[in-house]
């Protein structure tokens, strides 16, 4: 299963961008799809989840009332719609999922998709 990040860009303190995750193979059956984000020099951090049956979401604090994920079980796919953007959002966003609801760890990641905003 390969995971295809795509979506980031430049936009502007308050504008929106769309990012999305694309999973292609045939074995894929996750239990939950994630966003994680890694800004430079720092380390990597949750952004939110979405469990692949039922669709229930967690985002972390930062994204809350700002970031939306969603999914279309049809396409193996999963966005996020990210409003209000901030400068402390720019980051490498990376896509992943998990197989199983045990462990913490992610089995697959995507290659990462880039978001700048400016101020």
């Amino acid at each position: 299963v390969q995971l295809q990040a795509s979506g980031g860009g430049l936009v502007q303190a308050g504008g929106s961008l769309r990012l999305s995750c694309a999973a292609s193979g045939r074995s894929f059956s996750p239990y939950n799809m994630a966003w994680f984000r890694q800004a430079q020099g720092k380390e990597r951090e949750f952004v939110v989840v979405i469990r692949w049956s039922g669709g229930s979401t967690s985002y972390a604090d930062s994204v809350k009332g700002r970031f939306t994920i969603s999914r279309d079980n049809a396409k193996n796919t999963v966005y996020l719609q990210m409003n209000s953007l901030k400068p402390e959002d720019t980051a490498v966003y990376y896509c992943a999922y998990k197989i199983s609801p045990y462990g913490i760890s992610y089995d697959y990641w995507g290659q990462g998709t880039e978001v700048t905003v400016s101020s």
